[in-house]
């Protein structure tokens, strides 16, 4: 609890720290704009005309709708991941038989083509969220995977044995001596693995739903309605960094100050 309440307080100054990043984001707009001038709104609506759309979409309930049920997948697919992922990489990183093991399935994992997951899944599982998390969570995982794995093979062996020598019960072990070894490399994993679950969630609804964010995209793309598709564009690239930067951001300084 005394985490979390440091976190808010610090919450403010870190928000306040992220000028830099705005600058770069309205310097992305203004290169939005200067492409709408050259090739024109079919191609590529203006950016003001896309926030227009956007804030007319985000006042219908349907559109809501469209946007929790997305929420929702990319939250169950990823979690998962990130709970399979972690605990599954670290135990492997601490056991050598189980690294070289798990060697050949992450390789499988990692080099089967999403688009692949998703017909299987369509086969396995038909067409709703199953489908949808499925995929998520199997080209998420050896990510995440991955990065716990490398994390728990790269620790000193002299922090080993310095918490051995002191007699740490395993849990101050784990938190004060491990984690802060470890989050170097879980973290990283985790903002990879959640843009992956962000990128499948869509292409998946696309394919496989008729609901959510991906199947609003195949709609408008069969109209030719680029501001619409923009602005659902807008809305994935919204969410993913609020949940990068607000979310996930803030934790990581936090649990990284022993660097300083």
């Amino acid at each position: 609890m005394k985490f979390i309440l440091k976190i808010l307080k610090e919450f403010p100054a870190y928000l306040w720290s992220g000028w830099g990043a705005l600058a770069s984001i309205l310097l992305f707009i203004a290169f939005w704009d200067m492409g709408n001038q050259f090739y024109g709104d079919l191609v590529l609506p203006a950016p003001l005309e896309t926030f227009e759309t956007l804030w007319t979409m985000l006042h219908d309930p349907s559109v809501i709708g469209e946007i929790e049920t997305t929420l929702y997948r990319a939250s169950v697919g990823f979690g998962l991941s990130l709970a399979l992922g972690t605990v599954l990489g670290l135990l492997a990183g601490f056991f050598a038989t189980a690294s070289m093991m798990s060697r050949p399935i992450v390789t499988i994992l990692v080099g089967m083509p999403p688009i692949a997951w998703i017909v299987l899944a369509m086969i396995w599982f038909g067409m709703g969220d199953e489908t949808v998390i499925f995929t998520v969570v199997v080209a998420s995982f050896p990510i995440v995977f991955v990065g716990a794995l490398q994390g728990a093979r790269t620790l000193d062996d002299d922090l080993k044995e310095m918490a051995e020598s002191f007699k740490l019960p395993w849990h101050m072990k784990f938190i004060d001596v491990y984690l802060p070894h470890l989050f170097g490399y879980l973290f990283p994993s985790w903002v990879s693995g959640l843009g992956m679950a962000w990128k499948i969630v869509v292409m998946a609804e696309l394919l496989a739903t008729s609901d959510g964010i991906g199947a609003s995209l195949a709609v408008a793309r069969s109209q030719l309605d680029t501001p619409t598709a923009l602005a659902l564009v807008v809305i994935m690239i919204a969410s993913l960094m609020f949940i990068e930067y607000i979310i996930l951001e803030p934790i990581k300084r936090e649990v990284e100050l022993w660097r300083d």
